[in-house]
């Protein structure tokens, strides 16, 4: 298992929307996430940012993450949620949200 933590900024005026959002997630998105061996998966909000975490327990995150990414209903739910998202200007190329260094854990 491997922990992920990523961050993006929320767009004030979308917040909101960005929560009612994610009160009611799509079912097909929910069964796609777990398929693609997502597990624990929290995002927080706090002054403007938004932070994901979530354990990845596959043996292919290269290949789970490009089936998501490739899946019909996973690209309409982006499509809905991006315009409430503004990405920092120092993520990686290729980066929606920005990958976070881990530097401290404890079981």
């Amino acid at each position: 298992m491997k922990r992920y933590g990523s961050i993006i900024k929320v767009r004030p005026e979308k917040l909101e929307e960005y929560k009612r959002l994610h009160a009611d997630v799509w079912p097909d998105v929910l069964k796609m996430i777990s398929e693609c061996n997502i597990r624990n998966y929290s995002i927080y909000y706090r002054d403007g940012y938004l932070f994901s975490y979530f354990e990845y327990e596959g043996a292919d995150y290269e290949a789970d993450m490009a089936r998501m990414a490739a899946d019909p209903e996973t690209q309409r739910w982006w499509s809905v949620c991006e315009p409430c998202q503004q990405p920092l200007e120092t993520r990686a190329t290729g980066e929606w949200w920005a990958n976070m260094e881990e530097v401290f854990h404890l079981d």
